[in-house]
This record gives structure tokens, sequence and C-alpha cells, in this order.
């Protein structure tokens, strides 16, 4: 005899609508949803992608390439809150209303970036949900590393900041990170990401070779061998 609660939790089961699975995130198939290759906006070293006051209506993924994306305080002076590289998104304030930037984005390495519109990209999170957790996942993960430079600026050597700033450089936690080479960039720049002065980082560097935490190569790019993350593990 079938008593009436497994009858009911059966009912309950063959109720119970099937899980959707959802494809997880795909570059290639995000670009092609973006409109392919046409899609793609490449820039040169230096060339501004966006800059504090432009009108906010994109969220942008970076196809290939490096950008710093900066911040100006309201004296004026301005200073480095993140490196991106090759899949990172960024410029997501449109998608909660942002009317206007408020921060500035600087290609440090040819790139190649994909603006989507704030409406399209929306729609493109609610409907695919493998990208929504991929997109998710990315924003709460950059904002804590921020967090976490915004620390090191108040109680971080400039030697750990600075070993910070060039293994952020390399992509060093990725299982699929490219050679740990960075392009070449003065050290003016660096200080600037690093949150120190120009004379500082110059050391620093100076200190890191003679080390052998990093490498000049002949055409000026750095090799970073990864001896230099015992500088960041230090007490």
């Amino acid at each position: 005899m079938v008593s009436m609660k497994s009858v009911s939790t059966a009912s309950r089961r063959a109720a119970a609508p099937a899980a959707i699975a959802s494809p997880p995130f795909s570059a290639a198939a995000f670009l092609a949803w973006a409109g392919g290759q046409g899609a793609i906006v490449r820039y040169r070293p230096g060339d501004a992608i966006f800059s504090d006051g432009d009108p906010c209506q994109h969220v942008l993924y970076i196809w290939s390439g490096g950008v710093a994306v900066s911040a100006r305080s309201r004296v004026g002076k301005e200073a480095v809150v993140a490196v991106l590289g090759t899949g990172d998104f960024f410029g997501e304030g449109c998608l909660a209303g942002q009317p206007l930037r408020n921060r500035s984005a600087v290609a440090i390495k040819a790139s190649a970036v994909v603006p989507v519109e704030r409406r399209a990209m929306a729609q493109l999170l609610h409907h695919q949900h493998g990208l929504s957790d991929h997109f998710i996942t990315h924003v709460l993960t950059r904002n804590i590393r921020m967090a976490e430079d915004l620390v090191d600026q108040f109680f971080g050597a400039a030697e750990q900041r600075l070993a910070r700033t060039l293994l952020r450089m390399t992509h060093y936690g990725e299982a699929d990170a490219p050679a740990w080479v960075v392009p070449s960039i003065p050290a003016a720049n660096l200080a600037e990401m690093a949150g120190t002065t120009t004379a500082r980082a110059t050391v620093c560097l100076e200190r890191f070779n003679k080390q052998r935490f990093i490498e000049y190569c002949d055409d000026g790019r750095l090799k970073i061998n990864r001896s230099l993350l015992t500088v960041i593990l230090r007490d």
C-alpha cells in the first residue's frame, strides 16, 4: 500500500521544474554576439579609451591587451586604481544608471576592446546565465583586489606595492596566463600605479634586478621571475 505522504512527495518531485543547464562563458561566443570582429575597437599604447566626464553608455571587454583605469580627486590629483588585461570587463557603471564616467581608462599596450551598449549588455546578462555568473565573479574579484590595493596604499611598503603591480600586469594568478613578461613602461607610470614616487620606483626596480626578481629584455620589456612573489609574501 502506497502512503499519501509518498504520493505527495512524488508529485512534488514530478512538478518541480528541471534545472536548466547554462553554457559556461565563452569569449568567442561573446564576441560573436557583440558583432564579431567588426565590433572590436583597437587602441595604441597611450590612447584614451574613455575619460572622466564622458557619457557612460557602454560596458567594455578587453579582447586583448592591457588597460589602466585611473581616478582624479577634486584637487586634480590622479591615481591608477586598476590595471586590467585580456578577459577583463570594465566600465560597468552604466548598468547601475551612472550617466557620466567617473574614471579614465588608457591603453597601456596595443589593445583590442569590445564595447557593448548598456541595454544590450543588460539583456545579455539576463538571458545568458553563464555570462552573468562570469561577469559577477569578475566584478567582485576586481573590487576585492582594489580594496587590497587601497590597504597597501596606507600600510604596504613601496617594494610590495610595486611587486604586486608588476605581478598583476602578468596575470600571474591565471592558469592560462601568458609568459611573465610585461611591456616596456616608464618608471614614472609604474610609480603612479603602485602609489609611490618615481625615484622610489626606480630604486626598487634596480634592487629587483640585482636580486634577479626581474630581468630587462633587449627590447625594453621586463621579464618577471616567480621569485618576485617572495616580496609580497614578506611580513
